[in-house]
């Protein structure tokens, strides 16, 4: 509790900086925002004391939780089995302290058809928004948005899902007619959003690329929240604010809204950390405990090796890129971000806990590549919260490399992950880097590797 409230210290201070003193200090409303979070089930109780903390800081406000797609995740073993039963258990929490809405990631029907996942998560007392389309019947399998009441208020809820059809699980893939999210939007947008609407709300599972496209079409005064991508930022367009909350219940998002010295409604984001180590909502902690017990083998806790201290997942993300370099023999190695999920802990490192930290195996890929390509490459990754939205370029890499700058004329070697191999345009801007298979390495094997040598740190 102390660390929250100097956190909250700290955000009244910085917008005091920004000319807060312009703002009614008192809110008008709160709304938490999590995204892709994945089934990360070390912080999911964690989660729900923390909304516990801040409704108790402020008992007369007006508050809400927006969730903004891939709730839920089939790497996850016990989630697997269970068939998302923690996850529904955290929707209905939410539901029955304060009002819910959910938009459709590509991860929400891991384990039921689309329409099904739909009812499931409804009949716990969560909206569900989405544009994502019924190909049997051509309309949303729910309704694109709903209302939310915030005081005197009331708010329009606008969700779009991602038409990156391979990001969706297989088999409901022929269900499913996803709309180009720029193009819906141009098409749409004004008639959700008209001049007239007092609160306009958009959350998206677009991923940066089309978000930034969206940001142009938006209302000023817009609360957008962008997910997919696994990014963690705050970007302020005039009275419009746009971020992404990160993943894995690592952390989240804090919309505030404020009357302005016009009378306007004005929102600030401040994106506060969570930690497994938090204060815990009891009940939903004792489930967790109990169904993870339940599913839960000798086999999946099976020891695979030991960590000296605990990481947190992007700290985790670059032992695994370093491991990878390592093994590759590379100058240097970059991974897409949404490969890893949670982080490692200190200790012993089982096999659930490994396949937690990397959600996909496969094997490694070399390419020879010059300065200025490997330059080009290293420029964009690492991307942390500070980064200006001006300087993202819509893929979120992990990088381990040689210090900068290189050499453009010398050639070095690259290793990545079959995924980013066969996304080289996307994540490389190239399709011609001659990456090779390297047959005998496996990312999950080398991880494993790394974690039995002595002394495993992050880099």
């Amino acid at each position: 509790m102390r660390r929250l409230l100097f956190v909250l210290a700290l955000v009244t201070s910085a917008l005091a900086r920004l000319g807060a003193a312009d703002l009614n200090p008192a809110p008008d409303a709160l709304v938490l925002i999590v995204g892709d979070q994945h089934s990360a089930y070390e912080r999911t109780a964690q989660l729900v004391a923390r909304i516990d903390q801040i409704r108790a800081s402020h008992p007369s406000v007006p508050f809400a939780v927006l969730i903004d797609g891939d709730s839920l995740e089939y790497g996850n073993i016990v989630a697997r089995r269970s068939a998302g039963a923690i996850d529904f258990a955290f929707f209905a929490a939410l539901a029955r302290r304060v009002p819910t809405i959910l938009n459709l990631g590509n991860h929400e029907p891991e384990f039921y058809a689309v329409d099904d996942t739909v009812a499931r998560i409804q009949a716990t007392g969560v909206t569900v928004i989405s544009n994502l389309v019924n190909r049997a019947t051509g309309q949303p399998f729910t309704p694109v948005s709903t209302s939310l009441r915030l005081g005197i208020r009331e708010a329009v809820v606008v969700g779009l899902a991602t038409d990156k059809i391979t990001t969706y699980r297989a088999a409901i893939r022929p269900s499913l007619d996803p709309a180009d999210p720029v193009v819906w939007a141009k098409q749409n947008l004004t008639s959700f959003f008209s001049p007239a609407t007092a609160l306009p709300i958009l959350l998206t599972h677009t991923g940066l690329n089309a978000d930034r496209a969206l940001v142009e079409l938006i209302p000023d005064g817009t609360l957008f929240a962008g997910a997919h991508d696994h990014l963690r930022f705050v970007h302020q367009a005039g009275r419009s604010v746009y971020f992404q909350s990160g993943s894995w219940n690592d952390g989240y998002s804090l919309a505030t809204l404020r009357t302005d010295a016009a009378g306007q409604p004005r929102w600030t984001v401040a994106q506060f950390p969570l930690s497994a180590t938090d204060p815990a909502d009891p009940e939903l902690a004792a489930l967790i405990q109990k169904i993870s017990a339940q599913h839960l083998t000798s086999e999946d806790l099976a020891i695979l090796g030991r960590n000296p201290i605990a990481l947190a997942p992007a700290a985790a993300a670059r032992f695994v890129v370093a491991a990878l370099r390592t093994a590759a023999r590379a100058d240097a190695a970059v991974i897409g971000a949404t490969t890893f999920g949670a982080g490692l802990p200190a200790g012993v490192v089982t096999r659930v806990a490994l396949d937690a930290c990397v959600r996909f195996d496969g094997t490694i890929f070399v390419a020879e590549i010059s300065g200025a390509e490997l330059t080009a490459i290293l420029a964009k990754s690492n991307q942390d919260p500070a980064t200006p939205l001006s300087a993202r370029r819509g893929e979120n890499l992990v990088a381990v490399g040689p210090v900068l700058p290189l050499d453009p004329a010398r050639r070095y070697r690259l290793a990545t992950t079959d995924w980013g191999a066969k996304n080289a345009r996307t994540y490389f801007g190239s399709e011609t880097l001659g990456f090779v298979e390297q047959p005998n390495l496996r990312l999950k094997s080398l991880a494993i590797a790394a974690l039995s040598s002595a002394g495993a740190v992050a880099p």
